[in-house]
């Protein structure tokens, strides 16, 4: 699981000037850790996009799949020969999952699942930006603040930054996506 990661697109319908468009977002899940990685947003994902996307993806020093061999993808047309060979020029072999078989990307799928039930159905979004916002803001809360019980219901990564300098009562909140995202802690002593 160490060397191995899933990758998946979703949709997002936004609200523009133009009446709504059509986001579609790429990620990198990592699986022993299940960091989410958002690789890019685009309303068009051509084969330049997706190419430049792997570029980006096994870059040496801020690439998501840097320390990666394998990545799981379903049979989408977008993932296409370019985007491949790009991988595959990293060291990360591709492998294609089997048609409609969600079950063996599971992690990812089950992280559509949750940003869009925890956040995005919730939301009315106006723009590109408003959805990068509320991606960037549910992608940290699902890292550093909420619980997964395929980890022993435990925290995937922990903050230690300004929990102890902060004055006031020993319980606290952070909140994200404009209140949607509810995170309460208990402050150190």
């Amino acid at each position: 699981m160490a060397v191995l990661a899933g990758a998946d697109f979703f949709t997002v319908e936004v609200l523009t000037w133009r009446g709504l468009v059509t986001y579609y977002v790429l990620f990198f899940l990592h699986l022993e850790t299940r960091r989410v990685s958002l690789a890019g947003i685009t309303r068009h994902p051509t084969e330049e996009w997706m190419a430049q996307m792997g570029r980006n993806a096994i870059d040496e020093t801020s690439g998501s799949l840097r320390q990666q061999r394998y990545l799981l993808h379903d049979r989408d047309t977008k993932f296409c020969k370019e985007f491949r060979e790009t991988l595959a020029a990293g060291g990360v072999k591709c492998l294609r999952l089997p048609a409609r078989s969600p079950n063996l990307n599971a992690f990812a799928e089950r992280w559509v699942r949750s940003i869009k039930e925890e956040c995005l159905s919730k939301l009315i979004l106006f723009g590109e930006g408003s959805l990068t916002r509320a991606l960037t803001q549910f992608q940290e809360h699902y890292l550093f603040e909420r619980n997964h019980q395929g980890k022993a219901n435990m925290l995937l990564f922990t903050r230690t930054d300004e929990l102890a300098e902060i004055p006031g009562p020993s319980i606290e909140s952070r909140e994200g996506v404009g209140g949607l995202l509810k995170y309460y802690y208990r402050r150190a002593a």
